[in-house]
């Protein structure tokens, strides 16, 4: 489980949502544009399921901690793949996971500017 502060305030979700949402909010904030997302997560005081709403990207700070957790974890593999799915989330090639994929031959990824340039 990680906590996830946002805007002076915590909310805790699981390892494969923080994890996504991170990945998206870099690939927005890399776009330069802000985008409102929603995620699953655990009310801390009652461990009641919830969704928090947050506008990710430039301007908008995200930190992912690990947080102490005795309960049992909720599956919030829907939530992960939700943001997974997102037109802005990078997509990896099967064939090197490790790599982005480029579909656009016009447009390679510069590793030394952090972001994708044109040819």
């Amino acid at each position: 489980m990680r906590r996830i502060t946002y805007a002076g305030d915590t909310v805790i979700t699981t390892d494969d949502v923080a994890a996504a949402l991170v990945e998206l909010t870099a690939a927005v904030a890399n776009y330069g544009r802000a985008e409102a997302v929603r995620i699953p997560i655990v009310l801390e005081n009652d461990g009641r399921i919830d969704e928090a709403e947050l506008v990710i990207g430039v301007g908008n700070d995200v930190l992912s901690a690990p947080v102490d957790w005795s309960a049992d974890e909720p599956d919030f593999t829907s939530g992960a793949q939700e943001l997974r799915e997102h037109a802005s989330y990078p997509q990896r090639s099967a064939e090197s996971p490790h790599l982005y994929a480029v579909e656009d031959q016009a447009t390679q990824w510069d590793p030394d500017l952090e972001g994708f340039r044109d040819a």
